[in-house]
């Protein structure tokens, strides 16, 4: 059994002038663009498994039941090419010159598996062939002379009959099907694999997930729930089969429900219930340990085919994750990053792994020269689950199929993402904490302020239990978080805070503005803290205010003087349509006042202000809808001038102020080939002049978890 004790923190090389050529990603295709003509655009849509044929990519949706088509002439630019509808879900797709083989799954119930494999014309989209299956399909693989095909029949159980305990019939298989030269199968071929009584874990019911062919004709499956490996022949006979084992996990978080990054914690002998594989040689091979009902190792590991574990990446991975702020916090007591996917590609002459963690919306690149000591090379943003990789090595393409769409909770839609291999460095992640002494981990930033040369940005309620402020260095590339203050009461993580604005108090300490919500009992208030994190002061906003409280409240705040200015996101009982209050508070004399901020009209959802800033005489606003994707119109930097800005008395009416719009910046969101990220949330401008914006990632709950964090300019 394999133990796994992170003894440092520096995972891999995040700087990108280390990179002499790197993948960048360059396009996210929507997969809403490819629902038929008169479909509601609300229909989920799910991508999964994805291949390439040419210049045409072809995915599952298994929701719609149907296979995808994208042509990519033109990687930059992904064109819809429709989709051919099934009569059943498609569970995966492989390409065979200019043929696409799919599994379909057509059962009627668990006790009564059922599917087949069809054969498609990657051109007309026209079915070719179909072959009956003997049970309800997973994965398949060709062969990469591409002589036959094989099929996983998982057959399923019904996770809600005794918990999922295994076994439940009926017994899955492997079936092997030979292919003729223009990639169609023979169904008379077909030789069945009986893979039973091999397993250590409900052995009468093995359950095949993944498959994965060899040079050598050699078929390697995974047993997911059996947490088993085989090796069958050409001929279907078992040339090996090997528990996949257990880790060791030294160094995670493994608890939930406590809105806080503490990794501190182990788990012993957790089973690895390998989920994807892929052939690396023709003697090795590595698996995506997801898990199931009783494992999931956090990470990914290469076999020889004889049993040996030759390597095991245990926390290592996740750790990497966590520095980027992609660490699901919510999937803690669970599999954490959840490694599920995987595939193999020699590039540029260089043999490489890549790996999907799909809780955390990324995908790990390995340099696999040495199968004894992988190298994690980069960490790549997707788009929320990735499942499915297609590899064009001799283009340099790298395509990830994600197969998360959040249409139900307002969150982004499915997307397949294409990246390129490119000379120069690398473009994420934009923000790290790589290199700090203790593994920290970040995510739904918001406010930021910069002093001496240091960006301080805060988290958001998300991290409840674990409020703080980050000090960044953005001298780096990417740039760097070297310190994280925990913002504190009587010495202990201050509790009932939202922190969504913060200002310099010019002493050395900072103002807090925490935006509250009445029905979770979290008052409205502004915080007044020292250096070392630790509440010296609370000021609650006047009855005036209060008496007309809506739930979207502060969201930044900065000083002037002994001025405090405080952003309000949204209207609020007593403001007109599309007015938002900027609200003054002064130290001194603790009087209260207001002006009104004209917003932009909403196409859909609302619009509102994220942040406020002074410098140079103006106070600098960020103004954005709620929008994601293709549906976000309004993300912009705006100024008010302070000249002239007086405040009125609370309660009565307000002057209107006249704002400048300096930046749209719909533009830099798009600038590293991912869709539009609703929540521009911070926005830092140094005494030279230098702004700085970062985006909130909700703590990668229902979000890929991308950050971005880049420079603007302000005129």
């Amino acid at each position: 059994m394999f133990r796994h004790l992170l003894l440092g923190v520096s995972l891999f090389a995040l700087s990108t002038a280390a990179h002499a050529e790197g993948f960048n990603r360059i396009a996210s295709f929507p997969v809403t663009a490819n629902l038929p003509a008169g479909m509601d655009l609300a229909t989920e849509t799910a991508p999964e498994i994805i291949a390439a044929a040419g210049n045409t990519l072809v995915y599952t949706d298994s929701p719609l039941e149907a296979l995808g088509f994208i042509d990519i002439t033109d990687p930059a630019a992904p064109a819809p090419l429709g989709v051919l509808m099934l009569d059943g879900e498609p569970t995966s797709v492989g390409v065979a010159g200019s043929v696409a083989l799919a599994g379909v799954n057509t059962s009627e119930s668990y006790v009564a598996p059922s599917g087949h494999l069809i054969a498609v014309d990657v051109a007309t989209q026209g079915e070719l062939a179909r072959c009956d299956l003997p049970g309800q399909p997973d994965s398949i693989a060709i062969a990469p002379d591409a002589s036959f095909v094989a099929v996983a029949i998982e057959n399923e159980r019904d996770e809600d009959l005794n918990d999922g305990i295994l076994p439940q019939a009926p017994a899955g298989s492997v079936v092997l099907f030979d292919l003729d030269a223009d990639g169609l199968p023979a169904c008379d071929s077909a030789i069945i694999a009986d893979v039973t009584g091999l397993a250590q874990v409900a052995p009468s019911d093995p359950e095949p997930e993944y498959v994965s062919i060899n040079a050598l004709g050699e078929t390697v499956v995974t047993l997911q729930e059996n947490n088993h490996l085989i090796v069958l022949g050409r001929d279907g006979a078992v040339l090996s089969h090997f528990s996949a084992g257990a880790v060791d996990l030294v160094g995670i978080d493994a608890t939930d429900e406590r809105g806080a990054l503490i990794f501190t914690e182990a788990q012993d002998g957790r089973k690895r219930e390998p989920d994807a594989v892929t052939w690396i040689d023709a003697d090795h091979f590595a698996t995506a340990n997801e898990g199931d009902y009783e494992g999931g190792s956090r990470g990914w590991t290469i076999f020889h085919k004889n049993g040996t574990v030759v390597w095991d990446s245990g926390v290592s991975l996740e750790q990497a994750i966590v520095q980027i702020g992609h660490y699901p916090d919510k999937r803690s007591d669970a599999k954490g990053v959840e490694p599920e996917s995987v595939a193999f590609a020699t590039v540029n002459g260089t043999p490489m792994v890549f790996v999907g963690a799909e809780r955390a919306s990324v995908v790990g690149v390995y340099d696999v020269t040495d199968p004894t000591a992988p190298v994690l090379t980069q960490l790549l943003p997707s788009g929320v689950g990735p499942e499915g990789y297609a590899v064009m090595a001799d283009r340099g393409l790298l395509v990830t199929a994600n197969e998360g769409d959040l249409i139900e909770d307002g969150g982004a839609r499915a997307h397949v993402m294409i990246y390129q291999m490119q000379d120069g460095p690398v473009a994420y992640p934009h923000l790290t904490s790589e290199g700090m002494e203790t593994l920290t981990g970040w995510g739904a930033l918001s406010g930021m302020v910069a002093q001496d040369g240091m960006l301080y940005a805060v988290s958001d309620s998300f991290y409840g239990y674990q409020p703080r402020i980050f000090t960044i260095d953005p001298s780096q590339t990417p740039a760097r978080i070297v310190a994280a203050t925990d913002v504190t009461r009587a010495g202990r993580p201050a509790q009932k805070i939202d922190l969504e604005g913060i200002a310099t108090d010019g002493q050395g300490g900072f103002w807090l503005a925490s935006e509250g919500r009445t029905d979770r009992l979290i008052p409205h208030a502004l915080l007044h803290v020292g250096a070392d994190g630790e509440i010296e002061e609370e000021i609650a906003l006047p009855a005036a205010l209060l008496s007309v409280e809506k739930r979207f409240g502060m969201e930044g705040v900065t000083r002037v003087g002994d001025t405090l200015w405080i952003a309000i996101q949204r209207e609020w009982q007593d403001d007109p349509k599309g007015l938002v209050k900027l609200v003054s508070y002064n130290l001194l004399t603790e009087e209260w006042g207001a002006v009104h901020y004209p917003t932009e009209p909403a196409e859909t959802g609302w619009v509102g202000l994220s942040e406020i800033v002074a410098h140079d005489g103006f106070l600098y606003l960020i103004e954005r809808d709620n929008q994601i994707g293709a549906a976000a119109r309004v993300k912009q930097i705006t100024r008010v001038a302070l000249d002239g800005l007086t405040p009125a008395p609370l309660g009565g009416a307000l002057p209107v102020v006249e704002k400048q719009v300096v930046r749209d910046l719909m533009a830099d969101l798009t600038a590293t080939g991912g869709y539009v990220l609703d929540k521009v949330e911070g926005l830092a401008i140094t005494p030279e002049g230098r702004a700085f914006v970062v985006t909130d990632n909700d703590g990668v709950d229902d979000h890929s978890g991308e950050t971005m964090f880049f420079e603007i300019p302000l005129n």
